[in-house]
């Protein structure tokens, strides 16, 4: 008998009425669909900008962005070497920047870095615009137990222009961030059935509420302060955060997860001991989920803006002598050293996880191989809304071409993220503000 023929991935059922339904990933699409290597996003944010010393300090081999070339290549800086390791699969981007960036509070570079909203102006009923991650997460949400991880060092949302997170939903409100490494550990990998049903059943009065009162709460908006609406707006987003991740928990309940070696994780790590223990083991747990496939979008804020929350002093811990909100608006030559000091102790960081994603294995390649690592900083040197410090890794599987300095003068980052989806293969039109995709770059795929 002939062979029956595949079902086309874009397929739809049709019902009455016309009504269409998308059809999920179906083994009789056959191989080349359900076998796919997972293509991820995680995106890494330090605040307050990087390191560009002034060279009237002579220090220039202390700039973030590399200052030199040898045999035509870019030489690591100081605050970088430990990145060398990565040469082939990394590179610098200069140039990049937010239109909107210089119309805007400068310290709401961090709320705008995955949007580029115009934060003065956002449309009607939200606060920004949808973060790249969440874009993300909205097409590659079904393919795993988890839409999105969110983490920063301080947790939940902040508040305007400080905020603790820098994920923003398709509809622009602050996404929660979580800290706490055990609980991080038991929501990828120690929900059960039972224990998601007890969660359930404790939050289902609340969110029956939310719908219920819908219509009141519309009318106390209205005789509310800026504060209390925007209070009671996180409140109603939390809720409704907490229910979609209770949903997507309970679809993959009885499904196994691939077993992993736990042992090195240091879960009682905590953001107010050791600033290197305490990243290293949110960036074990990242490491983890995408070799379980847990979920495909991750953002980690590192830093708050405007010296605000516990890791502005892990500086004074690191024994550099000041905050780092401090030391980034240094202009004497030792405290611009000291600014490109804790660039050096962020730079081991982020290696140590690039080296956790390039050990785990995927059917083709690494975990670093199908995942783009995007880190970055809202702004330059002293809050500038220039010249981005940008350093993209990984991605080879998805058509990167690394080891490059790439450089464009005033090269929008929303451009550059079109590009990042392109290369996932998620084909959106635009993003934000983009003019196109990153043509002549190190994506190949735009």
């Amino acid at each position: 008998m002939p062979p029956t023929p595949l079902l086309d991935r874009r397929a739809f059922l049709v019902g009455a009425g016309g009504v269409a339904l998308a059809l999920p990933v179906l083994e009789a699409m056959g191989a080349e669909v359900t076998e796919r290597v997972p293509s991820r996003f995680c995106a890494v944010y330090t605040a307050n900008g990087m390191a560009l010393p002034q060279k009237a300090h002579g220090i220039d081999e202390w700039s973030w962005f590399p200052t030199a070339e040898k045999d035509g290549a870019f030489v690591f800086g100081k605050s970088t070497e430990p990145l060398a390791p990565f040469r082939k699969q990394l590179s610098f981007m200069g140039g990049l920047h937010h239109p909107n960036g210089p119309k805007a509070d400068p310290h709401v570079c961090s709320d705008m870095w995955l949007t580029g909203a115009p934060l003065h102006n956002p449309k009607p009923g939200t606060y920004n615009t949808a973060g790249l991650d969440q874009v993300v997460a909205r097409h590659t949400k079904k393919y795993c137990r988890q839409p999105s991880l969110v983490l920063s060092v301080d947790a939940g949302t902040g508040f305007l222009s400080r905020t603790g997170t820098i994920s923003y939903s398709l509809e622009g409100r602050p996404i929660p961030a979580e800290n706490n490494p055990r609980r991080i550990f038991n929501r990828l990998f120690r929900g059960d059935r039972e224990s998601l049903k007890t969660e359930r059943a404790r939050l289902q009065r609340q969110l029956k509420l939310v719908d219920a009162v819908a219509a009141s709460a519309k009318a106390l908006d209205k005789q509310l302060g800026k504060s209390d609406r925007e209070r009671m707006e996180q409140y109603l987003t939390s809720l409704t955060e907490v229910e979609a991740r209770l949903v997507a928990a309970e679809k993959w309940a009885d499904v196994p997860l691939k077993k992993q070696d736990h042992a090195h994780l240091k879960l009682d790590a905590h953001n107010e001991g050791a600033p290197a223990e305490f990243y290293r083991t949110m960036f074990d747990l990242i490491a983890l989920a995408f070799d379980a496939d847990i979920t495909r979008s991750v953002v980690f804020m590192l830093n708050r803006e405007d010296g605000m929350g516990i890791s502005d002093t892990f500086p004074i811990k690191l024994g550099l002598g000041n905050t780092h909100h401090w030391l980034s608006h240094a202009t004497d030559k030792a405290g611009q050293l000291a600014f490109a000091k804790y660039d050096l102790f962020l730079s081991e960081q982020l290696a140590y996880f690039l080296d956790r994603l390039a050990k785990y294995r995927d059917r083709t390649g690494t975990v670093l191989d199908n995942t783009i690592v995007l880190f970055g900083s809202g702004a330059s040197t002293t809050h500038t809304p220039k010249n981005l410090p940008t350093l993209v890794a990984g991605g080879s599987g998805m058509g990167l071409k690394h080891g490059a300095y790439w450089r464009k003068d005033d090269a929008r980052m929303s451009n550059m993220y079109l590009s990042v989806l392109r290369a996932m293969g998620i084909e959106e039109e635009s993003f934000a503000d983009s003019t196109g995709t990153l043509s002549g770059s190190i994506f190949t795929r735009s």
